[in-house]
């Protein structure tokens, strides 16, 4: 294998602008291994600092971190890994502090710092190559694509939020929002065994949601609230799952919410800030549990490399076709941010 000495890799420096950046690669120590990046997902956070949105995480930075790759070189300490293996990125983790001993691994401070790469700072997910702890990534099956492999962060997220509803079989879910986290849910949901419905404005995302084969709302045109009134036998919803970050949203899911013991999930984080929606008396009185959900951990990842291995949940729907490669990376952000897309995935090497 030819020595990699230098990688090549996106970064944003100013609003709007993502650019190509190069820098020598670091030696690989005893529990690494040695990636070379397939694909990597413009994820939310991503596309909405190039808009200027969540510039709170300061320039230059080389984000991306949902990403996927084959293993070409590993260190003398990895064994669970060879050479030749799909891959696809996790967190990082200590192991050791007292989060990741009760398997909070989303809390070690590990997790939450930026890598240091010099001046950049980020997880690095759009570089052709990269170094990483062989903790931070999981197994992939083969037949995936690069971007099919690439959703195992933000499916792990989702299934984070699912076992925090403790979710059952046969239970009435409604999902609002049908972008790319809200149709996860849906599917992540409905592998665990739920009744589905999504409420969402956009056409071309209804669309995409039953071909997907979800029962739809579409709020614009009609009462949302009696269409799950109508779904549920008129009991109302055992739970809600918020996929887009708007108080009108969060005002209706209360609205759709069986009379008591019903359950909302605030997946969606929005700048500025939406409002709750529901009152202080309505959680009292109708023993509502709200319920918020960030990150994931280490199970949560295992469960999703799960799902996607064995083609439980079938996110191929949820990439755009256009194809774009590192040296386009501008373009591509241009194109995730544009309302109504799906996931516009970067391809990392052209061959």
């Amino acid at each position: 294998m030819e020595e990699i000495k230098n990688i090549r890799f996106g970064c944003l420096t100013k609003k709007g602008c993502a650019e190509v950046h190069e820098m020598p690669l670091k030696d690989l120590k005893d529990n690494e291994v040695l990636i070379k990046q397939l694909a990597c997902n413009i994820c939310t956070a991503d596309y909405t600092q190039w808009l200027g949105l969540r510039e709170h995480n300061g320039y230059p930075i080389s984000g991306g971190h949902e990403g996927s790759g084959v293993v070409i070189k590993k260190g003398l300490n990895v064994s669970d890994l060879e050479i030749g293996d799909f891959v696809a990125l996790a967190n990082n983790y200590c192991g050791s502090c007292e989060f990741c001993r009760s398997g909070r691994e989303s809390e070690c401070r590990i997790r939450a710092t930026y890598d240091d790469h010099g001046i950049y700072k980020g997880r690095m997910g759009f570089a052709d190559y990269f170094i990483r702890p062989v903790t931070s990534v999981i197994k992939m099956n083969k037949e995936l694509t690069p971007g099919e492999a690439a959703f195992l962060e933000p499916v792990a997220t989702v299934v984070k939020g699912i076992k925090k509803l403790r979710l059952k079989p046969f239970e009435k879910v409604v999902v609002i929002g049908a972008g790319t986290m809200g149709m996860l849910n849906a599917f992540v949901a409905r592998a665990y065994g739920a009744q589905v419905i999504i409420s969402e404005m956009m056409e071309n995302k209804l669309d995409t949601a039953k071909k997907l084969g979800f029962s739809t709302i579409n709020p614009s045109n009609e009462n949302a609230v009696d269409k799950v009134m109508e779904f549920t036998s008129n009991k109302g919803a055992d739970i809600v799952i918020i996929a887009v970050g708007n108080t009108n949203a969060n005002i209706e899911a209360s609205k759709m919410l069986k009379k008591m013991d019903g359950k909302m999930l605030l997946f969606a984080a929005s700048y500025p800030s939406p409002e709750i929606g529901i009152t202080a008396n309505d959680i009292h009185y109708r023993r509502i549990e709200v319920i918020g959900t960030y990150l994931a951990d280490l199970k949560d990842f295992l469960n999703a490399a799960d799902l996607l291995n064995t083609k439980k949940i079938d996110v191929s729907k949820l990439i755009e076709k256009n194809t774009y490669y590192l040296d386009d990376i501008n373009e591509a952000f241009k194109e995730a941010s544009t309302p109504g897309k799906y996931r516009v995935s970067v391809l990392l090497h052209k061959e």
